[in-house]
Order: structure tokens, then sequence, then C-alpha cells
């Protein structure tokens, strides 16, 4: 037999010994629930339930140190799973930064109206300019990179009185 294949019956066995362990403890218990329960017996099936009981313990703590010395850490060498957390992360800190951009840019685009007006006297004229990059971001935000970029609906023309 291959040795994956007797882990595995390995395992089948502790779990034969914890269905044994609870069923002796299942056996005291309803001998200590009776009225007149024989003590000899509910003695015999707790030395039973605690003999089975350190045979588990023994045989899963065999496994638990063979599993700790085979494992690397690394991930199975046929799978992509690593490979696509880390793009998906790489994707998600690129649309941060990208965010942030828009954001810097609109806080830039906003100061230089802000400048310009204050300079030549014509605060309405901002309040009105300065609407029309918050709407234009808003759209870009919600874009993700499936989606078909034809598909979206035109901005409405904002025209300054």
């Amino acid at each position: 037999m291959s040795p994956p294949m007797e882990r595995i019956q390995t395992l089948e066995t502790i779990e034969k010994d914890i269905i044994t362990c609870l069923h002796n403890a299942g056996q005291v218990f309803n001998e200590l629930s009776k009225e007149k329960p024989n003590s000899k017996q509910a003695e015999t099936g707790t030395h039973q339930f605690i003999k089975t009981l350190g045979v588990v313990e023994s045989k899963l703590s065999e496994q638990i140190n063979y599993l700790t010395q085979v494992s690397t850490g690394q991930p199975h060498e046929g799978s992509g799973y690593e490979s696509q957390k880390v793009l998906q992360m790489a994707w998600h800190r690129l649309q941060h930064v990208r965010s942030r951009i828009d954001e810097l840019d609109r806080l830039r685009h906003k100061n230089i109206l802000t400048r310009n007006a204050n300079a030549f006297g014509r605060p309405q004229q901002i309040a009105n300019q300065q609407q029309l990059p918050q709407q234009q971001q808003q759209p870009q935000q919600q874009q993700m990179p499936s989606v078909d970029v034809t598909a979206q609906q035109p901005l409405p023309n904002v025209s300054s009185s």
C-alpha cells in the first residue's frame, strides 16, 4: 500500500477509536443515570474510555508531527491560487493609487481655478467649474476593468454661465 493510503487508513483507524471512545463514555453515562448504577460496570467503561482516549491522543500527535515535518509553507506546485491573489492585491493597489491621483488632480484643478478667480475677481464662475470635475470623476471611480467602455453613457455638457 502506498504511503498516502497508509496515512488515510491510519486516520480512519483514529476515527474509529474516537467513535469507540464516545461509545464508552455514553455507556458510562447510561449506567450512572440508572436508579441503581452498577459501579463495577461504570468503572470498567471509564477505564476503557481513558485508555482509548490515550491511544487517540498519541496517534493524533504522531499525525500532527508528520504533517509539521512535511509541510513547508509553500503553495502547491500545481496551484495558481497564490499568483491569482498577488495579482488581485496588485490590482486593488493600482485602483487605490489611481483614485488618489484623480483626487489630487481634482484638488489641484480646484486650487488653480480658485487662484485664477481670486486674481480676476470671478468667484461665481469657480462654483460652476468645480462641479464639472466632480461629476466626471464619479463615473470613473465606478468603472471596472471588465466593463465595456463603449457602453457608458456620455456625460451631460455643463455650460458655465
